[in-house]
């Protein structure tokens, strides 16, 4: 909004006409005065005067003194008055339009051209503020307000808004522009009321009482005038402040005392004696001021002196009936949340085009006085469908915002943004040296790669399937070394007749180990026909062994990268079998158990143990265990944990194809904090003591494919993924340069998760894009009101994305395992701001 500074100097027969504007530009011309311009006007304020002193009787809000002249035949003062408004206008704008104040017309055409065509159809149409100040009463009396400066330049009307202000201004403009999220608080004085009627303000008053509360202040029949000051005096010095001051009733100029009000019949108030007042109303809030009464230019001109924003007056006397409409519509425009300005633009263009029949030239009389650094009184939305407006989008925005939320339900583009996060997540912990640091990590990987199938001297001629004989040779490796934990990441569902009975062996070997029998795990997988596909009974019986799920969550539509925990059914009488890294996990918890119990006499528990003359399923033994024990158990087993079980809002959510709330797998947590690994052949070599299997007995051990092409159930590569980026980052210091992670790795990080409970929740982006949307829509409107403090506003939003940033990283490593969305958020918000922001940069 640009702002322009006119004086105008009547001195002698001239006038000059002095324009300021930006950064020091100012024009000043000279033209004559043409004294016809006064005589039109007297005779125009003539006409007025008579028209309405013969309107209805008298109801002039003003004292007309008698001409004193015989009575004379009727005439017709409407006709007089239409043609006397119409010379006294031509004359006027004549003398405005003259050629050599055309510099001065120019400077402000071209501000609100440019303006027009850089925002042609704004939500916030861009204006441009003329500021009237007049050296004499005499001028101050004209309609500088007709001025039609546009209709030259062929400008939109209303782009310049001519206000006034005084010549003279002692207290400057200190007072804090405060946003009424609440009603207006309006005091209203009512003076004195012979031959008026006041009813028609109080209805209206009264009619937008959902957005102002009114005090109404005037004399009562048995108050006396002193206990009337004194009941002003108190009410404008009220504690708790007003917003508004409303006068009605008669009121008068007065050069000397700054103006006077009748507050009663034959008692008036000077704008001098109540001045103290004033100032300690306007310190306590009071903005605005309305004097619904006649000839207020010493009024106005002596409240802004005060230091009060702005005053509404009538400049010639005003009729009761025009007084009771312009307030109506003065009000109505307020609660249409218009400033104070274009709500008398407003009111007066209703009296000029609804009511110029009935009050000719009424239009002309309104003025609106502002102090020249104050900006203008609105009525601010504070109710909830005021503010659901505000929140709702426009048409573009509402466009954008559902191009965004499509794009946040995208899963290939939620899974793309979530490895490259994870990938910071990783950088993150490297610089800032945040790990978990662990004494020996919980899983020892018995990799069997390609270097172990070309040392096997011919045992593995084809790896699909797995030789089962090599695997007996590791088990027994494993189970000398008192091995507890044993994982085997193949699904040993078809018969190798030569072999079957070797590995048995080896597998029965460890069972049969007292007092610590080793726990075998086998990994199953159900078939496309839906058939549970695990362990062939002439291998292991379920009554002393377990099984586990293999399957790993892949990224949607992002190639083939792991991401999601495999999680444990969301009941523990549900039917689907439990993961194959959460039974592992549950099977080191319950062994740790048991090697505390032992030390400890008194907490002697009989956690079941795996035996091979055992008649029940091994399962449910361990199932009914826990059921029957859960305050003596461990109360941490990961059975307790909600996030390790498939929540109800997770499995709905499928239906949508979104997967809100499933913990990811956490590959910003470096490799080798997850697990040891051990090529299978270094196992089986003669010097394999020199190994690191010193912690083998504290350790889930996983024999598992170890990345060669043949690997899976029914074709290659099959247990091959695609390395996520944030485990890549940690080879690449590694000087590992493999793109692929082995199905082993990943069920060695879900083993990880469950036994330290490190279950990161991601929060949707949808659900955090609200939010956002809530913080751009408030941040835009932040930066349209206060467009000066715009690189201010970019600072700080860029070091609130900073730290948004940095504390979403702090709370992924702490305790609370959240992952904060960042990208789709922050990108929401800094497209408001940028919107905002450039739009006023273009506007300079």
């Amino acid at each position: 909004m640009s702002n322009f500074y006119l004086k105008v100097q009547h001195i002698e027969k001239l006038c000059l006409f002095q324009l300021s504007w930006g950064k020091g530009q100012q024009l000043n011309v000279t033209i004559p005065y043409p004294q016809n311009i006064t005589i039109f006007y007297q005779d125009w304020q003539r006409s007025y005067l008579n028209y309405y002193k013969n309107y209805k009787a008298q109801s002039v809000r003003g004292r007309i003194a008698d001409s004193g002249v015989l009575a004379t035949p009727p005439t017709d003062w409407h006709g007089k008055l239409v043609q006397a408004e119409a010379k006294f206008l031509l004359e006027f704008h004549k003398w405005l339009r003259c050629g050599e104040l055309y510099e001065i017309r120019m400077a402000l055409a071209n501000v609100a051209v440019e303006k027009e065509k850089i925002e042609p159809s704004s939500q916030f149409p861009e204006v441009t503020n003329l500021f009237v100040t007049c050296n004499t009463i005499d001028l101050e009396r004209f309609p500088w307000e007709s001025w039609e400066i546009g209709t030259e330049f062929a400008l939109s009307s209303g782009k310049v808004r001519i206000v006034r202000t005084p010549i003279n201004i002692h207290q400057g403009f200190a007072q804090k522009n405060h946003r009424l999220t609440r009603k207006v608080r309006v005091l209203a004085i009512l003076g004195d009321e012979t031959g008026l009627d006041f009813q028609a303000e109080k209805e209206a008053m009264r009619q937008f009482k959902n957005i102002i509360d009114v005090k109404f202040v005037g004399l009562q029949s048995e108050a006396s005038i002193p206990d009337l000051k004194t009941k002003i005096k108190e009410a404008l010095t009220s504690e708790s402040g007003w917003d508004i001051l409303f006068f009605a009733g008669h009121s008068n100029e007065n050069n000397i005392t700054g103006g006077e009000i009748s507050i009663a019949k034959n008692a008036t108030l000077s704008i001098s004696e109540i001045a103290p007042f004033l100032s300690i109303a306007i310190k306590r809030g009071l903005q605005f001021a309305i004097f619904n009464s006649c000839n207020g230019l010493n009024i106005a001109n002596s409240l802004i002196d005060l230091g009060l924003s702005q005053v509404a007056v009538m400049r010639e006397p005003v009729h009761n009936a025009v007084a009771g409409e312009f307030l109506l519509h003065f009000l109505q425009a307020l609660a249409e949340f218009k400033d104070v300005h274009e709500a008398l633009l407003l009111s007066s263009q209703y009296l000029k085009t609804e009511k110029n029949l009935t009050y000719p030239s009424a239009y002309l009389i309104p003025s609106l006085f502002r102090h020249p650094e104050a900006p203008l009184f609105k009525v601010e939305p504070f109710g909830i469908k005021q503010r659901l407006q505000k929140i709702i989008p426009a048409r573009k925005e509402a466009i954008a915002l559902t191009a965004l939320l499509l794009i946040s339900l995208q899963i290939s583009i939620q899974n793309h943004l979530l490895g490259h996060r994870l990938w910071v997540q990783a950088l993150y912990r490297q610089l800032t040296g945040k790990f978990y640091q662990q004494e020996v990590p919980p899983v020892l990987l018995i990799k069997i790669d390609d270097e172990s199938i070309k040392k096997s001297k011919g045992k593995i001629s084809n790896p699909r399937p797995m030789n089962r004989e090599y695997i007996a040779s590791l088990v027994n490796q494993l189970t000398d070394r008192n091995a507890k934990i044993i994982g085997i990441d193949f699904v040993l569902d078809r018969h190798q007749p030569a072999n079957d009975k070797i590995l048995a062996q080896a597998i029965k070997k460890g069972v049969n180990t007292s007092p610590n029998p080793t726990w075998f795990i086998f990994a199953g997988e159900e078939s496309n026909a839906g058939v549970w596909q695990t362990v062939i009974p002439d291998i292991a019986s379920s009554n002393w062994s377990l099984d586990g799920e293999i399957e790993i969550l892949l990224c949607h539509n992002v190639q083939r990268r792991p991401c999601y925990l495999t999680l444990l059914p969301s009941s523990g009488n549900n039917s689907k079998p439990f993961p194959f890294a959460g039974i592992l996990a549950l099977s080191h918890q319950l062994q740790s158990f048991i090697d505390y119990s032992r030390k400890d006499s008194k907490n002697n528990f009989q956690i079941p143990q795996p035996k091979l003359d055992s008649q029940s399923n091994f399962w449910q033994q361990l199932n009914n265990y826990l059921n029957q024990n859960k305050q003596n158990t461990l109360e941490n087993n990961i059975l307790n944990s909600p996030r390790s079980r498939l929540q109800p809002i997770t499995y709905y959510s499928a239906i949508i194809a979104q997967t809100w709330l499933h913990p990811i797998i956490d590959f910003s947590i470096p490799p080798n904090q997850i697990y040891e690994s051990v090529p299978a052949w270094k196992l089986l070599e003669q010097d394999s003591k020199n190994l690191p299997l010193a912690n083998l007995q504290k350790q889930v051990v996983i024999i598992a494919p170890g990345g060669y092409d043949e690997a899976g159930m029914s074709m290659d590569k099959e247990d091959n993924f695609d390395v996520p980026p944030a485990l890549d980052f940690w080879r690449l210091q590694q000087g590992n340069n493999s793109k692929i992670i082995p199905g082993g790795e990943v069920h060695a990080y879900m083993v990880h998760h469950f036994l330290t409970q490190r279950l990161v929740i991601p929060i949707p982006d949808v659900w955090i894009l609200g939010i956002a949307v809530l913080m751009g829509k408030y941040l835009y409107f932040l930066l349209r009101k206060h467009p000066r403090y715009r690189w201010q506003w970019l600072m700080l939003l860029s070091l609130l994305t900073v730290v948004y940033g940095i504390i979403s990283l702090e709370i992924y490593i702490s305790s609370l395992a959240i992952l904060l969305p960042c990208f789709l958020p922050s990108a929401t918000v800094w497209t408001y701001f940028t919107s905002a922001f450039l739009r006023r940069k273009n506007h300079e």
